[in-house]
């Protein structure tokens, strides 16, 4: 029997507080592909990604990862599948009071598996990816936001993961910091890694992926790649990729869009 390769959500809901976030919610991450989910401010993208990590429990549907189901995991089994992930979080996530060095082996220092001159090996490698090998000693408190965003990036491939998850990873960067993000986002999908980015940068999702899911009203309103979405006619993702005057101080939730007035 073949097993399942990628990351599945099948009929996913979840709400918190009364607030429906997804509702019968299906996304397949198949290996080998760069998948973006898009979607309006407070859509539920960022929740998807924590679905998936085990983080948050569903109140229906399934979530597997190569073919096994993790809904009713404990933690420490949920501890080995994440193995498998890696997450670029929106400010980075770096632990403040160690050096990049550190922050890059954390993970491999924590589980005990590699001597400490093998981990040393391997956080070069991957910081030389980035291009900050140069940084090693250096604290997250000297480093720009677009470095504190590529360090994360060699944190996160110092464990070699199979798929890595991307959140927001150029809010906040400057012209030369998201070229910089795009460029090794590529880069790594020229290497086989399976990425998964949420984020509202049209332009840097075109850029680096190939399938597009677009979340409205806690629902996939679409899934496809960049020419079937921009064919697409449904109003919700025309307003999405060309804003009009139309969309002025308009607010939405995942009950209804409203427009405001003063």
């Amino acid at each position: 029997m073949t097993v399942e390769r990628g990351i599945r959500m099948d009929q996913v809901s979840y709400a918190v507080g009364g607030r429906t976030i997804l509702d019968r919610f299906d996304l397949f991450l198949e290996p080998g592909v760069n998948r973006t989910i898009l979607g309006m401010s407070g859509a539920g993208k960022t929740t998807i990604l924590r679905l998936m990590l085990g983080l948050l429990k569903p109140d229906g549907g399934t979530i597997s990862i190569d073919g096994v189901s993790i809904c009713g995991m404990r933690e420490r089994q949920l501890i080995q599948v994440r193995k498998k992930i890696a997450i670029v979080f929106q400010g980075g996530a770096l632990f403040d009071s160690m050096t990049v060095g550190e922050n890059v082996g954390y993970r491999l220092f924590e589980e005990g598996r590699l001597s400490e001159k093998e981990i040393e090996r391997i956080v070069l490698e991957k910081l030389s990816f980035v291009g900050l090998e140069q940084t090693i000693d250096l604290y997250p408190a000297e480093l720009s936001g677009g470095m504190k965003k590529r360090v994360a990036i060699a944190r996160g491939l110092a464990a070699e993961p199979e798929y890595i998850f991307f959140d927001e990873p150029t809010t906040g960067l400057d012209p030369v910091g998201v070229y910089n993000i795009r460029h090794l986002m590529l880069r790594l999908q020229g290497e086989g890694k399976t990425t998964l980015m949420v984020t509202h940068d049209l332009e840097t999702a075109f850029a680096v992926s190939r399938r597009f899911s677009f979340l409205h009203h806690a629902r996939l309103a679409f899934e496809g790649t960049e020419e079937e979405m921009r064919r697409c006619d449904t109003p919700e993702i025309r307003e999405f990729l060309t804003p009009t005057d139309r969309s002025l101080f308009r607010y939405t939730t995942n009950n209804h869009t409203e427009t405001t007035t003063t």
